[in-house]
Order: C-alpha cells, then structure tokens, then sequence
C-alpha cells in the first residue's frame, strides 16, 4: 500500500528506481575491466578539464589574488563590454580568423591528400620509410621550427636569401614582411603536421571494403576515380568528424607559434587572442579581464561546433543515410 501510495502522488517507487538501475550496474559488472580501462582518460578530463572550469567565474570578478575567489567583488559583464569595445578587438579578430581559415582552408585537407598518395603505394617498404619521414617533424618543437625558418629565409643569411642572390635575383624579405606572414604558418603548420594527421585517415582508409576497388577496375575506373568515388565516399565520415572538431579550434591558432615568429614589424598582422591574454594576464595580471577573453573563444568555438554539428546531421539525412554509396551512386542497403 506504501508504494502505491507513493506512486499515486507522483514519487518514484524504490521497486521502481532499482528496476531502473539494474541494467546499469549489469553492464558495469559485464564490462567492469573496460570500463577500467578508460578510467585514466576519464579522470584525466575531470581533473584538468572538468573541474578547472569553475574558475571561468573571476570573468565576472574584479579578482585579486591577495583577495581570492571568495572575497573578490563581482562586476558582472564589464570586462567583457570593455573587451568588445576595445579598439584591440577587431584587428585581434580578423586576424585569428584569418590565420585559423587559411589552416582550415589549405592545412586541412592536406592530410587527406598525402594519405591518398600513400595508400596508391605498392611498395610497403618504400610506404613505410615515406610515412617514418613525414612523421618526424610532429616530434619537432615550435622552438626548433622557428629556428629553422629563421635559418633558411632571413634576409641577411637564410639559405634561399642566399641563392635567390646567388642566382641573381634581389633578397626578399620573408619574416619581417606583413604581407606574407599568415601564409607563412600556415605552410609551417602543413610541413610540421600534415604527416601526423594522415594517421587517422590511413586507419580509415585501411577498412574500406577491398571489393568495391574490384568492382571499380571492372567498370572502367582508374586509379584517379577509384580514389574520388570509393576512397573518399568511405571515409567521408571520418572526414566530417574531424572537421567539426577542426571547427572547435578556429579561436586557437597556436601561441608557441605566433609567439616565436612575432616580431614588431608584423605585430599587426600577428597579434592574436593567445598572444593577447598572455600579454594582459600573465605580464601585466589582468587575470580577469584575460579569462573573460578566453571565455569568449569558448563560446565561440562551442557555437562553432555545434553549428557544424547541425549541418552534418542535415547533411547526413537529406543524402546516403542508410544507403549505401558507391561509385557516386546511392543504392538501398
């Protein structure tokens, strides 16, 4: 009679909660050592992801240390109306946007490229030996990076300084040229990166279904069109993926990078909201003002996300949902 009674004014009956709980427990009990297994990168996530994000509320303070988070007056938006309102805002933005676009543009697909080139080779060992080089310069830092393109395009003594003149031809001024200098991580990101990213799609690339290869070369395919309408069709959702989680990212551009290059020559052109929030939190200790800063960049890379998120799932319904593509060709299946 208890539990009806409970059931009758809307509480949940404890049979009921049990009931609701015991798939849950079952499954933990089934799978306990994997579930063990991820227990690292949970609790990774919740350390130094989950729980430091409590500290985004001294964007609202006027934090001081000596005053800690408790004791610090709150001011609602005003960091964030200066922020908008600062003449900084604009040239931060455009070029944060413009650097992470020319990356999404031309960085992005470069590893889908490469590792179709590499899955045309037929010599493993050759394939092996091509994929350890374009490996290496991930494990390279951004320190080593910069110093190899100071040695190789400063103007007084670089190496292509050194043989545009020996050719004939006037030195040019690459690192301290305003006019080149997104172009000019954005080819560092592609030459440090590119191989490292083609991991991922070689993993894709190795599932796709051998037959369908088969089924290509019978109808006529060469090697160009088995690329364009088996390959890449197979692994367009590992493409999607990765491009909205590309997406997240439009607000970072990388501070190592932009910070080692930087010079005063390009500081208009190279002033980004990394460099930004280093130079007000760290050097001069506007803590507030600079999480505010970064706050904003999350927001906008979670409305980024879940934009292209909706675009995808669009995508994915009003084409090969359930279906299975081929050749360019959607059938049933």
């Amino acid at each position: 009679m208890a539990s009806q009674t409970r059931s009758r004014t809307g509480a949940i009956p404890y049979t009921a909660q049990q009931s609701r709980w015991k798939p849950v427990w079952t499954a933990l009990r089934r799978d306990k050592f994997l579930y063990l297994l991820i227990a690292p990168g949970v609790l990774f996530f919740l350390i130094f992801k989950f729980i430091p994000m409590w500290g985004i509320v001294i964007a609202f303070q006027d934090y001081s240390p000596y005053m800690g988070v408790m004791e610090s007056p709150w001011v609602g938006f005003d960091h964030f109306i200066r922020f908008f309102s600062n003449q900084d805002f604009q040239p931060l933005f455009r070029n944060t946007m413009a650097i992470s676009l020319l990356n999404l543009i031309f960085f992005f697909p470069s590893p889908i490229l490469l590792s179709l080139m590499l899955n045309e080779l037929r010599s493993e060992v050759y394939k092996k030996w091509i994929q350890s080089i374009v490996y290496m310069p991930h494990f390279l830092s951004w320190v080593i990076i910069a110093g190899i393109t100071f040695l190789l395009l400063s103007q007084s003594s670089g190496v292509i300084n050194q043989l545009l003149e020996h050719m004939g031809y006037a030195k040019y001024d690459f690192l301290t040229n305003a006019n080149v200098f997104w172009g000019l991580l954005t080819v560092q990101n592609i030459w440090k990166e590119t191989g490292w990213g083609t991991i991922i799609f070689l993993a894709a690339i190795a599932g796709v279904d051998p037959q369908l290869y088969e089924a290509a070369k019978m109808d006529g395919a060469g090697r160009f069109r088995q690329a364009w309408h088996v390959t890449l069709p197979a692994i367009r959702s590992v493409i999607i993926v990765l491009f909205i989680l590309r997406l997240g990212h439009m607000m970072d551009v990388g501070f190592e990078q932009v910070f080692l290059m930087m010079n005063g020559a390009v500081s208009n052109v190279a002033d980004v909201f990394e460099t930004y929030v280093y130079r007000l939190g760290i050097q001069q200790g506007q803590f507030s003002f600079s999480t505010a800063v970064g706050l904003f960049k999350s927001v906008v890379g979670l409305i980024l996300v879940i934009a292209a998120n909706k675009v995808a799932k669009r995508f994915g319904e009003e084409g090969c949902i359930d279906r299975r593509c081929t050749f360019g060709i959607c059938e049933s299946g």
